[in-house]
């Protein structure tokens, strides 16, 4: 299925602000564990779980179609675009290793320090937060000139799920908890 460029980014843009949201969502909860505070941990693994399985599997690859056709159309923004892939494998890993921290805490089945959560979740938070800012500073308004200018038809997007597990129209059992928690956080 082809969608057009215009439409593809603004789906990605809606991306970034849930994430956002997300990553939000998170830091709050990690507020907790700075003061020795137990925080909402099955929470935090719903988030990460989002984020792993979601942003990892379906954003970034979208956002890698995006990229391609930059670097078709726009020879100077090639160089540039080398550091997306190093980008999204760091951010993909900084995840699973929260992810499994997380996992370890709610299990028992491994000691995980504070600081260890503190400082995975933290370096987490931060690059993510940095590579968002990047995309929608400077990539994002490349593709708005393509998209503009050129005519180029659509992107491929018939491997991807229709909608988005959490946020889309259905959410997913496996999100329901998370939904209702942002529910509620949005209202406070």
């Amino acid at each position: 299925m082809s969608v057009k460029l215009n439409q593809v980014l603004a789906e990605l843009r809606e991306d970034h602000r849930n994430l956002r949201l997300l990553l939000n969502l998170l830091e709050s909860e990690s507020a907790s564990i700075a003061v020795d505070d137990k925080p909402d941990f099955d929470l935090m693994h719903d988030i990460m779980q989002y984020m792993t399985v979601y942003s990892d599997a379906v954003h970034h690859p979208k956002e890698d179609l995006v990229y391609g056709l930059i670097r078709e159309n726009d020879a100077e923004m090639a160089t540039s675009l080398e550091q997306v892939e190093p980008e999204h494998l760091e951010i993909a890993e900084l995840g699973t290793a929260l992810r499994n921290d997380i996992e370890a805490i709610i299990s028992g089945t491994a000691v995980v320090t504070r600081d260890r959560l503190e400082s995975d979740l933290q370096n987490y938070v931060t690059r993510l937060r940095m590579h968002i800012r990047w995309e929608e500073d400077e990539l994002f308004p490349v593709a708005d000139s393509l998209a503009a200018t050129n005519g180029i038809a659509g992107i491929d997007v018939g491997l991807f799920p229709d909608e988005d597990p959490l946020f889309g129209a259905t959410t997913a059992a496996s999100f329901r908890n998370l939904l209702t928690y942002l529910q509620k956080y949005e209202t406070t």
